[in-house]
């Protein structure tokens, strides 16, 4: 068990004083690996409460650089920050958060030929991805490195989630391929109400603190949907697939894809 000091217990306080949870608990976070695959909407909340709660080493995966358009929900880079590199800029807020966290920076695409590579060294992955592309190539490098992950979807007024786990049900499971290139609309082409971002990440940093922890249900087999306009929340009942291209018996896909993306540029509208 890792030797917390009395900065750390008084930090961690409102965590160790639940029954649930506790200082054992805690030291599962501190000892916690978890890779965030983007630092934009939902990388951005995510990251900072998995930061303020003491997972130990967090991974950032992010290529691009902070745009003024991004300030509108994600939630880590400031005005001061555009033009930097959303690692950096999210590395920086991590630290100022809590100087215990070990941060990784990878500023470079997420890729089929570096995927494996690097959820090797984590734990836990975290989808906070806005393509499907990507998505997709999350969910087999984990599927085949064997890691749990949290997969996390936001558009307009509207977000869902879901957890994998090795075993349960897996995203292809549900939705077996991506669409094609400009049938589905990105945040950045139909909008997304910012908050919406904080909505889902807060829900997805839930999940990775709760599967570390062991406490309640995770949301395995099971696709949480809300609408924000209602304020409706829906978990549908979700299952493995023996016909799943990627974690059925009889596999598809073996190896990792990078399908093609849709191209969007706000400025030419």
């Amino acid at each position: 068990m890792y030797d917390f000091s009395e900065e750390e217990i008084e930090r961690y306080s409102r965590h160790i004083l639940l029954a649930d949870v506790g200082i054992e608990g805690q030291g599962k976070i501190h000892a916690a690996k978890v890779l965030i695959v983007g630092a934009g909407g939902l990388g951005a909340p995510v990251s900072l409460y998995l930061a303020a709660a003491g997972v130990g080493t967090i991974g950032i995966v992010d290529f691009d650089v902070v745009d003024v358009s991004n300030l509108q929900r994600q939630i880590c880079h400031f005005t001061e920050d555009v033009g930097r590199p959303k690692v950096e800029s999210a590395a920086a807020k991590i630290k100022a958060i809590n100087p215990h966290v070990n941060v990784i920076t990878y500023n470079d695409l997420f890729r089929a030929d570096n995927a494996l590579d690097i959820v090797k060294d984590y734990d836990f992955v975290v989808d906070g991805t806005d393509n499907f592309p990507v998505k997709f190539l999350i969910n087999d490098a984990c599927v085949m490195a064997g890691k749990p992950f949290s997969h996390g979807g936001i558009l307009r007024f509207e977000g869902q989630t879901m957890t994998y786990v090795p075993g349960h049900a897996c995203y292809r499971c549900v939705f077996n391929a991506p669409p094609p290139p400009g049938l589905v609309p990105t945040c950045s082409q139909a909008g997304v109400l910012g908050a919406i971002a904080g909505m889902l990440g807060t829900i997805q940093a839930a999940e990775t603190l709760k599967y570390f922890t062991g406490v309640g249900e995770l949301l395995t087999d099971k696709l949480l949907t809300f609408n924000a306009k209602t304020m409706d929340f829906r978990k549908i009942n979700v299952h493995k697939t023996d016909k799943c291209p990627v974690c059925g018996s009889h596999p598809t896909v073996t190896k990792l894809i990078d399908y093609e993306q849709a191209v969007c540029d706000l400025h030419k509208k």
